[in-house]
């Protein structure tokens, strides 16, 4: 871990706000302090943080929300919460939802810093873990084009040809301008081959089978994993496919919107 890590904090105390900003650019981060939720959202949008020092209690736009949108547009950021003893419960609620750790203020120095390093390197773990996992899927899609060149030979011209088409067009799901083709194993978004995992692939193609349905995490789970967990461990796993599949549809076709979170709910295909 380096101490060059860029730092989000959000907490509309000015001296509060001060003594972070000035302990963590004194420890070498790159800190970027703002008062109100809707600064936040408004970096968030255009930057990227590895961490963020996030005041529950803020005027207008409240700090659970901006975790949400942090958990929904930077999910590899870090997230700290700030909470007096008066909103222990918020503080939890947080902590459900993807917070790293709390925070009671006025914090200590040394409680900061150690948290602040123990959530960063608990960031890295996780991006590892992410990286190996990728190139696990990417080396079992590569072996499992090996085996189908090498095994599938091609059949015959079914007769009538009619029974043919017949078959293609039950193997594929159409929704908008997105074709999922099972037989085939492809998916093709306004135009464009969506390049995708094994399991990114069934994740999306059960939204496609279900539209205009909203899923739960846990449903997907089980229906495209094969087995069963709760709700918390089913939303952290989901959210990480969600989370790459609207990646790739964003550089391979300029949408990062053929999937929309339903709070609290689920995930459905965008109509």
């Amino acid at each position: 871990m380096t101490t060059s890590a860029r730092i989000l904090i959000v907490d509309d105390e000015e001296a509060i706000r001060f003594s972070l900003e000035e302990l963590l650019t004194r420890d070498g981060y790159q800190v970027v302090a703002v008062e109100s939720g809707e600064a936040a959202l408004a970096h968030i949008a255009s930057q990227r943080f590895d961490l963020a020092l996030l005041d529950l209690r803020l005027k207008g736009i409240g700090g659970l929300e901006v975790l949400a949108a942090l958990r929904e547009q930077a999910l590899d950021t870090a997230v700290i919460v700030l909470t007096a003893h008066g909103s222990m419960e918020t503080a939890i609620n947080a902590l459900r939802q993807g917070a790293h750790d709390y925070l009671l203020k006025p914090c200590e120095a040394a409680s900061l810093r150690e948290s602040v390093r123990t959530a960063l390197l608990k960031r890295e773990r996780e991006q590892r873990q992410r990286a190996l996992l990728l190139q696990v899927e990417q080396s079992l899609t590569a072996s499992l084009e090996e085996i189908r060149t090498a095994v599938v030979k091609p059949l015959p011209t079914p007769e009538p040809a009619i029974t043919q088409a017949t078959t293609e067009e039950a193997q594929r799901l159409k929704q908008g301008g997105l074709v999922v083709d099972l037989a085939r194993h492809v998916v093709v978004l306004d135009g464009h081959r969506l390049e995708l995992s094994p399991t990114e692939f069934h994740v999306l193609a059960y939204l496609v089978e279900k539209a205009p349905n909203v899923v739960n995490a846990q449903e997907l789970v089980r229906q495209v994993q094969g087995y069963a967990c709760d709700r918390f461990e089913a939303s952290d796993i989901m959210r990480h496919h969600i989370h790459r599949i609207r990646k790739k549809a964003k550089a391979c076709a300029g949408r990062s919107d053929i999937i929309r979170t339903v709070r609290g709910v689920g995930y459905a295909l965008k109509g």
